[in-house]
């Protein structure tokens, strides 16, 4: 199998991603910047940060890797969405595809978002739904997507770009919503939730793994929505959670006020994945129910 390289290898997608690309057997050079990660003999641990000048073509002439998956970016929660850093990731990608042809690199998986999309139209289709994105965080990812576009169409180099909506799963951070719900739930304490009307595309992140492990094995190129298709009530979503635990009494709706720019529906079409073969694995109440089994060992 070919050797890729995983930027963002430690992160929350990064990990799924790395764990099912050892499973089809690819050579896998994982890079990190702060957080080592775990990793088995058949996963090559390389730490970089990619924002320092030189680091990236250095890293690309020590593993001269053959494809290339970039997940690495600023990804803090309550911080990414406005973050002046994430100008400087648009910079480093730039940097690292021009350092990946001069090397050799054949194929390229780069990581977008639902954020490119305008939310006003809801369900949203590659090549189809406008990219009018409306934060920071949102309008570097579009930005970026052209850049690459434009590096595709003038060195010849095939590059597949994926959006992903909405990613649940082990090692997602606490603050978000499935693990801040589980964890105050675990603990005893309230969970303060919005009124929870809210539709969104909810995909267990080893699919998202697994999706992106098909965009490589394809050397698919253009934009692919990564989602499950299927909206979910996430009212639904947090009352499960609290069934589960038997907890429905700590559960607090409506305690939590909605932005005034949230969409009530954002849902991706992904046929243009599901083409390549790809179908997910985990349907939400047995993802949701892994994802408990996985705080459950941690609290």
């Amino acid at each position: 199998m070919a050797r890729v390289l995983v930027t963002g290898a430690s992160g929350f997608i990064g990990q799924h991603a790395v764990q099912q690309l050892q499973l089809s057997g690819f050579e896998v050079h994982a890079v990190y910047a702060h957080t080592c990660i775990a990793t088995q003999a058949s996963v090559v641990a390389h730490r970089t940060n990619l924002l320092e000048p030189g680091s990236v073509e250095k890293l690309i002439a020590v593993v001269r890797p053959e494809q290339l998956l970039h997940l690495a970016w600023c990804a803090k929660p309550g911080v990414y969405w406005t973050s002046p850093e994430n100008l400087l990731w648009v910079q480093a990608t730039l940097r690292l595809l021009e350092a990946f042809q001069d090397q050799g690199g054949q194929h390229a998986v780069l990581v977008g978002s639902c954020a490119e999309y305008d939310w006003r139209y809801g369900y949203c289709r590659e090549e189809v739904t406008p990219l009018v994105p409306a934060s920071v965080y949102g309008r570097c990812k579009n930005a970026t997507r052209e850049l690459a576009d434009v590096f595709s169409q003038v060195h010849g180099l095939p590059i597949a770009w994926a959006r992903i909506f909405h990613a649940y799963g082990p090692f997602e951070a606490p603050g978000r919503l499935v693990p801040a719900v589980i964890n105050a739930l675990l603990n005893g304490q309230t969970a303060l939730c919005s009124h929870g009307e809210q539709l969104r595309d909810l995909l267990h992140a080893a699919d998202i793994g697994s999706a992106l492990v098909t965009l490589l094995q394809h050397q698919a190129q253009g934009a692919f929505n990564l989602g499950s298709g299927e909206p979910v009530r996430l009212r639904e979503v947090v009352e499960y959670l609290a069934t589960q635990l038997d907890a429905m009494h700590l559960l607090r709706m409506g305690a939590i006020a909605v932005a005034a720019d949230e969409p009530p529906l954002l849902v991706a079409d992904n046929q243009r994945l599901a083409q390549l073969g790809w179908s997910a694995q985990f349907d939400l109440q047995h993802g949701l129910d892994d994802v408990l089994a996985w705080w459950r060992g941690r609290v």
